[in-house]
């Protein structure tokens, strides 16, 4: 894959009662991590006691984190409003060159930071609270 442009990574929600997915904010930093817990299954007759793994097994995860501005009073709000009802929504994250993932997730941390002579910003941190669908491009 050829370098990409950071500012392509976008993040999307859809509300309660929407039809659509909407981009959230003017991210301006983005991280996003898929983490697989394993289950050890070695036992004393493991070939040189070297540890094995059960397949598919364990508990599969994902965290979404962000940074930036956001585009409009409309995604403050439905960001504020999941946050506070502690809500578990549809989101999208969309990855350039590489593909979407959809699925719920849930915010986990919401921060905002201003200074005297600069713009309002926000950190945003999501976990998956579902099943997650990957599309490839």
């Amino acid at each position: 894959m050829a370098a990409q442009k950071g500012k392509d990574l976008l993040l999307k929600i859809k509300p309660t009662g929407a039809s659509v997915f909407t981009t959230v904010a003017g991210i301006r930093s983005n991280r996003i991590s898929f983490n697989s817990e394993t289950v050890d299954t070695t036992h004393a007759e493991s070939v040189g006691q070297w540890r094995e793994l059960l397949a598919g097994a364990g508990v599969r995860s994902a965290g979404v984190s962000g940074s930036g501005i956001f585009k409009d009073q409309t995604a403050d709000s439905d960001i504020q409003t999941a946050f506070f009802n502690g809500d578990i929504l549809n989101w999208q994250i969309v990855i350039p060159s590489f593909g979407t993932i959809d699925g719920l997730f849930q915010i986990s941390s919401l921060e905002y930071t201003g200074q005297y002579n600069g713009e309002m910003t926000y950190e945003i941190a999501l976990e998956s609270a579902g099943s997650l669908t990957f599309t490839g491009v």
